[in-house]
C-alpha cells in the first residue's frame, strides 16, 4: 500500500469514528465544562522548543503554551488554571475528538481534510510554517534537489509524511523513509546518521539545532520550503461558542500588538486611551466580551497576563533564531491580521 493510499485510509477510518460519534451526540459544552471543573486542558507537543517545552521547574513554555495560557486568562481569568497534556501527532486528534482535551494547539497544520473529515474546526493561526529539511553539513548537499535516493527521517501521520511524497514524487526523486513518531527519538536518529535528511516544519528543524550546545554548526537547513503549514489551535466543531472564544482571544492579541497595546501599559490604556479601537478590544465600550460569554474586560486580562502577539513572539520564537517574516503583522510585511474588533 503506497503512503498517499495509507494516510487516505487513516483519514477515512477516523472520519467515519467521528461521524458516528457526532451523530450520536450533540455537542458538547465546553466552556460549561472547563468553568466546573476550573482549568482548561490542552494538547501539546512533547518536545517542541520555542512551541511546548518544560522548562527545569517543570512548567511548560513557548508559543503553543501562551495560547492555551491565553484562553484561560481569558474565560477563567486566570492564566494559570490549565493542565497541559503532552501527546503525539498520532495521539493528538483522537484525544481532542474523545474530549480528553479541550483545545489542541500543537504545531498543527491546518487543512481542509481535518477540517471536513475529523470534526475539527481550526481557530485561527498562531505561527505561519512550512515544511523543510535538514541535512549534515559534512554531507555537502545544498538543496534538496540534490537528496535523490536519500534516506529521510519523518514522524507518521503529519501532513510533512504526505509532503515528502509528494515532492518527490513531482521531482521524479526516490526516497526510503525512516518512520519515527518520538520527537526525541527521530532526532536522535537524524544525529546518529540512520538517515540523510530529517524533514519536518521549518520552525521545529530550527527549535531542534538551537538546542544543539556544541554541534549545531554541524546542521544545515536546506532553503527549499516544500509546503504551506498555517499551525493554530483547534477544537471540535459544533460547540461554536467554545470556538469562537479561542479565536477571538487569539485575534485580541494580534489587534493589541497593532494597537500597541502591551502587558506593560494595558492597565493605562484601559483607564485612559480615547481610541475607540481600544476602548472597544479592553472593554471600556461596548459589549463585546459579554457576547462571547465572558466579561468584557478579558482582552485586559490575556494581555497582562499572556502579553500580546508581539511579546509572546519575542519570548519564545526569537530564541530558537526564527525571524519573524511572514509571522510579521500585515502593515509590517507579514500575514497576521486580526479582524476588526467592533
Amino acid at each position: 500500500m503506497n503512503l498517499g493510499t495509507r494516510i487516505a485510509g487513516v483519514a477515512a477510518a477516523a472520519a467515519i469514528a467521528w461521524a458516528g460519534q457526532a451523530s450520536a451526540q450533540p455537542a458538547a459544552d465546553t466552556i460549561a465544562a472547563i468553568r466546573a471543573r476550573g482549568q482548561v486542558i490542552c494538547g501539546v507537543s512533547v518536545n517542541a522548543p520555542g512551541f511546548a517545552l518544560p522548562d527545569s521547574r517543570g512548567e511548560f513554555r513557548g508559543l503553543d503554551v501562551d495560547t492555551c495560557r491565553a484562553v484561560a486568562a481569558a474565560l477563567l481569568g486566570d492564566a494559570t488554571k490549565i493542565r497541559f497534556v503532552p501527546n503525539t501527532t498520532q495521539q493528538r486528534f483522537t484525544m481532542l475528538q474523545s474530549g480528553e482535551i479541550d483545545l489542541l494547539v500543537r504545531n498543527t497544520t491546518w487543512t481542509l481534510a481535518r477540517e471536513s473529515q475529523l470534526g475539527l474546526a481550526f481557530a485561527g493561526i498562531n505561527f505561519y510554517d512550512g515544511q523543510g529539511f535538514m541535512v549534515r553539513r559534512s554531507s555537502g548537499v545544498t538543496s534538496a534537489r540534490q537528496l535523490d535516493g536519500a534516506t529521510v527521517c519523518v514522524q507518521p501521520g503529519t501532513t510533512t509524511e504526505l509532503n515528502l511524497a509528494d515532492y518527490f514524487r513531482t521531482n521524479r526523486m526516490r526516497f526510503t523513509p525512516v518512520v519515527i513518531e518520538q520527537a526525541e527519538e527521530i532526532r536522535a536518529a537524524f544525529v546518529a546518521g540512520r538517515c540523510d535528511a530529517y524533514t519536518n516544519d521549518a520552525s521545529s528543524l530550527a527549535s531542534f539545532r538551537a538546542t544543539r550546545t556544541t554541534d549545531a554548526n554541524d546542521f544545515v537547513l536546506l532553503p527549499e520550503i516544500i509546503s504551506k503549514e498555517p499551525l493554530g489551535p483547534a477544537v471540535r466543531k459544533g460547540d461554536w461558542k467554545w470556538f469562537d472564544l479561542v479565536r477571538w482571544t487569539l485575534y485580541a492579541q494580534i489587534a493589541a500588538e497593532e494597537l500597541g497595546v502591551t502587558s506593560a501599559n494595558v492597565e493605562e490604556m484601559a483607564r485612559t486611551s480615547t481610541n475607540p479601537d481600544i476602548q472597544r478590544l479592553l472593554g471600556r465600550t461596548g459589549d463585546l466580551g459579554r457576547s462571547l460569554g465572558v466579561d468584557n474586560d478579558w482582552a485586559v486580562r490575556v494581555i497582562r497576563q499572556v502579553g500580546n502577539y508581539a511579546e509572546m513572539y519575542e519570548r519564545n520564537i526569537t530564541p530558537i533564531g526564527i525571524p519573524r517574516g511572514v509571522n510579521n503583522l500585515w502593515n509590517n510585511g507579514g500575514l497576521h491580521y486580526a479582524p476588526p474588533i467592533r
